[in-house]
């Protein structure tokens, strides 16, 4: 789908990576600029843990498709193949700091100056502005504390839950795809490229935009309930009779409070006063949510699937990883896909990009590249013969 459109890419870890990793299983041809010592991200266990663990699915998930191209940008010939690449994409995608590219001229100013056409694509943790546009940041960070979105997920005064890794990363990842999809539609229109910013925090802020919108419009928010006294019973988590944990969806609460009277077989729900219309619900709902504890109790998830269903009364079961790679709707809708063996991983399943195009065939296009594999190929494609390339490999400006 992307047929034809060169992206290089110069970034470690999970955001910008993500980002290129979308586009070359929709068809770019991205070429991967790493250090020597590789992407750090293909040590992700021993970086986080100190394990000796060489595999590395969340690298592989990010950056299979892609060419791989080892160039020491400490080297005035490493920096000048790196600035030759990129003047010949269609998109420079980065996520080091803005300091650090200033530093190797690969800032937007001047690439802009030197390609006009050529879409460049920041992904920061804080932006591109600010006092604070060169301070580090990973999702954890700049995504889910700075941002709120940690201490709206538990009621006042608990401890911040544990965020899972490249949550955030993803999303700005994807957030990234859609700025540079704009900005090569405005291309084809105006003839001249354009900076795509994007940010861990910018896009952290729009994912919390309810509550940082009623903030804004109110000067106050409403702080995340306890369980047991949620404003809207219908729309909580409760556990079944088996221990398995369900979530509720009644969210129209009038419209959905007649279905779960219904489902519960318990005329005492429908004639409490304490339970007539929404407001009253949400006045009582620690009765409401310690009554419906117990009648979940009595039977497994499985019987309170059936019955839910029949009179559609909204749920989703809440799933473990070893569920959800299992579940039948995650295959039918084309979720996990087959990446093939290369040297950088063998042949594996893995979780498939999101979207799904009627008219084009997305999937993994290549392997995981090995660390430099596609040094030679795409210097010779630049238009560098081989005794060049040799001269280079020697003075350790490439690998």
């Amino acid at each position: 789908m992307l047929h034809g459109i060169r992206v290089v890419e110069l970034a470690v870890w999970v955001a910008g990576p993500g980002a290129g990793g979308i586009l070359a299983d929709w068809g770019a041809d991205v070429v991967k600029i790493e250090p020597p010592e590789g992407d750090p991200c293909r040590s992700l266990f021993m970086h986080l843990a100190g394990l000796k663990e060489p595999k590395s699915p969340p690298f592989d998930l990010d950056n299979r498709g892609k060419r791989s191209v080892v160039l020491d940008l400490r080297t005035p010939d490493g920096l000048a193949l790196a600035r030759k690449l990129v003047a010949g994409a269609d998109v420079f995608l980065s996520n080091l700091r803005p300091e650090a590219l200033g530093k190797l001229g690969l800032d937007f100013e001047t690439l802009a100056r030197e390609c006009p056409r050529l879409v460049y694509a920041s992904v920061t943790g804080y932006g591109l502005r600010g006092p604070e546009r060169d301070r580090a940041a990973y999702d954890v960070g700049a995504f889910w504390a700075r941002t709120g979105i940690a201490t709206s997920l538990v009621p006042p005064g608990a401890e911040p839950p544990g965020a899972r890794g490249g949550l955030g990363d993803h999303v700005t990842g994807i957030t990234a795809v859609s700025g540079i999809l704009g900005a090569l539609l405005a291309r084809e229109r105006s003839g001249r490229g354009q900076l795509v910013d994007v940010s861990l925090f910018r896009t952290g802020l729009y994912c919390l935009g309810w509550d940082l919108g009623i903030q804004l419009r109110f000067g106050k928010l409403a702080p995340t309930p306890p369980r047991a006294q949620q404003i809207n019973p219908l729309v909580n988590s409760y556990r079944a009779g088996d221990g398995r944990w369900f979530w509720l969806l009644g969210l129209e609460a009038d419209r959905h409070w007649p279905k779960l009277v219904r489902v519960a077989g318990d005329p005492a729900l429908a004639d409490d006063a304490r339970f007539a219309g929404a407001d009253m619900r949400r006045r009582n709902a620690a009765e409401i949510v310690a009554r419906l504890d117990a009648l979940f109790a009595t039977r497994p998830l499985a019987d309170w699937a059936k019955r839910f269903d029949e009179v559609d009364l909204w749920w989703a079961p809440v799933q473990e990883a070893a569920e959800v790679v299992a579940d039948p709707q995650a295959h039918a809708i084309g979720a996990f896909v087959d990446v093939p063996a290369g040297e950088g991983a063998p042949a594996h399943r893995a979780v498939a990009t999101p979207v799904r195009f009627g008219a084009a065939d997305v999937r993994p296009r290549a392997p995981v590249p090995g660390l430099g594999q596609h040094t030679d190929e795409v210097l010779s494609e630049a238009g560098l013969d081989p005794a060049e390339i040799e001269r280079l490999r020697a003075a350790c400006a490439i690998a």
